[in-house]
């Protein structure tokens, strides 16, 4: 193996060692909460609204790429999509939800509904 390979392969398992776990981020990104309040149904409207208003944002981005012809923006996607993750962050803490456990339970339905990855026969006749 060469030199610079070895140096890449430990700077790629480092960068792993320093990625946030979902849980993480939730605690961090609590420190900015607080529009809703403390009352858990505000907390939830504001999640909620938030969560559309920004997965809009992602999804015109998309639209100007495909319909527009602008070109792909990767930076401004993964800006939407951090937007995204904040606010399902905080619609979790508001149900007093785990986003690690909300995350691990949704892997284990989609396990059990595409055992073998995803099909397309499977999508058509799903039970669950």
């Amino acid at each position: 193996m060469t030199q610079n390979k070895q140096k890449k392969d430990k700077g790629d398992a480092e960068k792993m060692c320093n990625l946030l776990s979902l849980n993480e981020y939730q605690k961090l990104a609590k420190r900015t909460s607080g529009a809703g309040g403390d009352d858990v149904e505000r907390r939830l409207m504001v999640s909620a609204l938030g969560l559309a208003g920004e997965a809009g944002e992602f999804a015109n981005l998309v639209k100007k790429m495909t319909a527009h012809g602008h070109p792909l923006d990767v930076e401004a996607l993964g800006d939407e999509l951090g937007d995204v993750l904040w606010y399902l962050a905080e619609a979790a803490s508001a149900c007093g939800l785990d986003l690690s456990a909300v995350g691990e339970k949704n892997v284990e339905k989609l396990r059990k509904r595409y055992p073998n990855g995803f099909s397309k026969e499977r999508s058509l006749n799903r039970e669950g």
